[in-house]
């Protein structure tokens, strides 16, 4: 590992606690799916963390972020504005890619949070429109004004309407039309997420890539197992892939 400092060159707000961080370096090599390291000197220390990327493979560094009270390093990145200077670490890792993911007709992206991130860098790249005829991003927040990315999936699923759905979820309050309101466990064991795409959820053509929410994704491994649906081991092959955050 080399740090290299960069420079953030944008930033959006989604909502008060939700931005996303454009930054000037160029992950490389850099796999979708994978993180590195972001870095600040406070107090003469070098505070780091690790981020999924949501840019494409070489595109420059985009980082999705939740504020994180009393987090060692979330709350000063917060504070950054185009200009400020980061440190980051020159080598993205992490083995939640495609690569790793066996064959199947149909990709579930189930996420919470910004756990959808990295399901945005897989979607900015060519392989996952190659390789799936069906593709399913499925985001849960509390509040609609935390759908991030809304309107990049709404555009995917207008151009690709016979191979791209696009589901947001809403917990907290009343669902935006579109939207369904629920815990994601919840819908997958009510149906309700499978009528909304017109597509079953089933262990005989389906791989599930699980990100975000340890409790969600401890949950939806419960109802998926329930179908026959099992976490997926380089000796024993499954239809569930897991990225937990924090």
């Amino acid at each position: 590992m080399a740090w290299v400092e960069g420079t953030v060159t944008r930033r959006h707000d989604w909502a008060p606690g939700l931005i996303t961080l454009g930054i000037d370096t160029i992950a490389s090599p850099f796999v979708p799916g994978q993180f590195i390291n972001l870095a600040l000197d406070r107090d003469g220390v070098r505070v780091k963390r690790s981020y999924s990327l949501a840019s494409a493979a070489g595109a420059p560094s985009e980082i999705y972020l939740a504020h994180v009270s009393g987090g060692a390093l979330t709350p000063a990145l917060f504070e950054l504005t185009p200009g400020d200077r980061v440190w980051v670490d020159d080598r993205a890792v992490g083995f939640f890619t495609l690569e790793y993911v066996p064959e199947a007709r149909h990709l579930w992206l189930l996420s919470t949070g910004t756990g959808l991130g990295p399901f945005i860098a897989m979607l900015r790249s060519a392989d996952i429109w190659q390789r799936f005829s069906r593709i399913v991003v499925v985001h849960g927040v509390r509040e609609a004004a935390h759908l991030g990315y809304r309107a990049e999936l709404l555009s995917w699923a207008e151009q690709r309407p016979e191979q791209f759905s696009y589901v947001p979820l809403v917990t907290r309050e009343v669902a935006p039309p579109g939207a369904l309101s629920g815990r994601l466990p919840e819908l997958i064991v009510s149906g309700e997420l499978e009528r909304r795409v017109m597509l079953p959820l089933a262990a005989t053509d389906a791989h599930v890539l699980l990100c975000g929410n340890p409790a969600m994704i401890t949950d939806a491994q419960q109802v998926l197992g329930e179908r026959g649906l099992h976490k997926h081991r380089p000796r024993k092959p499954g239809h569930i892939t897991i990225e937990s955050y924090w």
